[in-house]
């Protein structure tokens, strides 16, 4: 990577590979920006969310152009595969090249937001750039909660134009997000012995592709709690199942890849669960074939669990996971193509307590949808005996397309390429509209380098898309 061109750029992201960075434990990263701070010998302050705000005088000749703020978040996601051994909370990543893109090595490479820090280290390094005064804002939980651009204080940048650096789709500007909230279901459950003549087993599913839950929920991918919740419905159906455990998912805003879950039925039976496994087997590599080709369903024998869910909680857990909505709700009538409501069900744990912990997220352009959504999922957990709560979410950014910063952009990309850049608005959470809330007057695009597989293990960062994101925002800035 260090031999990639602008090497300024890529050393940056080189450094950021190396720092550990979990949402929420973001103290490594902060220091690193701090330091860097003080070497350039650049104003650098950090508020008591964490946030990190690094301002750099304009190039000679334009002190008295309008101050700018660049954008993006210190924080990633951390997913990997379940066979790969990681400790986001210490290790670097291992990142590789492969032809045109970065990857890394069965984890989440990190480029969401990343490239977008390395971007604004490298303009704030550069000696030899035309640009107007920067002020470069790094926010902290962008992934788990928008904590840190929530808790953003009146006063902290001053700049009335806005570049956010964390878009993800080569040639394309954002100006426009969808909002988002979080419901958690929690089913308390009693813990009997197992019932004597029972068969334990363990069912599994793994190898689906996962993603971005709102960039990649219209793309048809399997979702890893719903496939396991529809085969032990099945088996419920037509045993007497009782479930032991459920583990599937990490990450709100993931689509879940791997899921598993244990459990008994009578032994009589264990010929008949075979048999409606084979079924099922068939059924899903027929309807996914498409979207899922490394696709795995494993049925096993298992260790005799010392304790087993009670009965009715085991069947209402199945219940609600089978029917609880995942995926896309409704399509924008307003722009053509973009996905304006949808849900994610994202993880399910046994807790401390003998209780399931089951976590979603829903999203919407539209703030009423949002809400209705998340009153749906929230009664399918109620009628199941859960306890349901709601995150406090975060608004939707309302496109602008009589935007300056709009125009400057169009035109920036229009002049280095010859084409004309799509104007779009995006379905997955951005902080813009949580900035628009503290400075409303604030006049935002958000644009970035293609990355693929985003929050999940698959994550790769197109290293041509990068240099001309890099070329363009220069332009951007030399504009402005």
């Amino acid at each position: 990577m260090l031999s990639l061109e602008p090497q300024s750029l890529w050393r940056y992201f080189h450094e950021i590979t190396r720092i550990p960075r979990p949402s929420k434990h973001e103290g490594q990263i902060r220091a690193y920006l701090q330091a860097f701070g003080r070497e350039h010998q650049l104003p650098t302050r950090t508020d008591a969310a964490g946030n990190v705000l690094i301002c750099k005088p304009a190039s000679p000749g334009r002190a008295h152009h309008p101050a700018v703020v660049l954008q993006a978040h210190m924080d990633m996601v951390c997913e990997k595969r379940g066979d790969v051994a990681f400790d986001f909370a210490r290790d670097p990543i291992h990142y590789y090249i492969d032809g045109d893109w970065v990857k890394a090595r069965g984890t989440t490479l990190g480029a969401d937001n990343g490239i977008g820090m390395a971007m604004m280290l490298a303009l704030l390094a550069a000696d030899d750039l035309p640009h107007p005064p920067l002020e470069c804002l790094f926010t902290v939980d962008e992934e788990t909660g928008l904590t840190g651009a929530s808790a953003l204080q009146e006063g902290f940048i001053t700049g009335r134009t806005l570049v956010n650096l964390d878009s993800e789709d080569d040639g394309e500007i954002f100006v426009g997000c969808a909002g988002g909230i979080d419901t958690v279901a929690r089913l308390p459950y009693r813990p009997e012995p197992m019932p004597g003549g029972y068969f334990p087993f363990r069912v599994a599913v793994g190898g689906l592709r996962g993603g971005h839950s709102g960039d990649d929920i219209d793309k048809g991918r399997a979702n890893a709690n719903k496939l396991l919740a529809r085969f032990l419905w099945r088996l419920g159906r037509d045993t007497d199942l009782r479930l032991s455990a459920f583990d599937g998912g990490n990450l709100r805003n993931a689509i879940p890849r791997e899921a598993g879950a244990t459990g008994c039925l009578p032994a009589a039976d264990k010929e008949r669960m075979r048999v409606l496994f084979n079924l099922f087997a068939h059924e899903v590599e027929v309807e996914t074939r498409a979207t899922e080709p490394d696709l795995r369903l494993e049925l096993e024998s298992h260790d005799a669990p010392a304790e087993v869910m009670d009965k009715r909680s085991s069947a209402n857990l199945v219940a609600a996971l089978h029917a609880c909505p995942h995926g896309v709700m409704a399509m924008s009538q307003d722009m053509p193509g973009l996905v304006e409501t949808s849900t994610n069900l994202a993880s399910v744990k046994m807790r401390e307590g003998h209780v399931v912990e089951v976590c979603t997220s829903q999203r919407s352009s539209v703030e009423s949808a949002k809400h209705d959504v998340a009153s749906q999922v929230e009664a399918v957990f109620a009628l199941a005996g859960a306890s349901v709560t709601h995150g406090e979410g975060y608004p939707g950014w309302k496109p602008d397309l009589d935007s300056a910063i709009l125009k400057v952009a169009e035109d920036s990309y229009r002049h280095l390429f010859g084409t004309q850049p799509k104007v779009r608005a995006i379905h997955a959470g951005l902080e813009c509209g949580l900035f628009l809330e503290k400075y409303p007057y604030l006049d935002m695009v958000s644009i970035g380098p293609a990355m693929r597989g985003v929050h999940s293990p698959d994550e790769r960062l197109s290293i041509p898309s990068t240099q001309r994101c890099w070329r363009w925002l220069c332009e951007v800035l030399a504009r402005l």
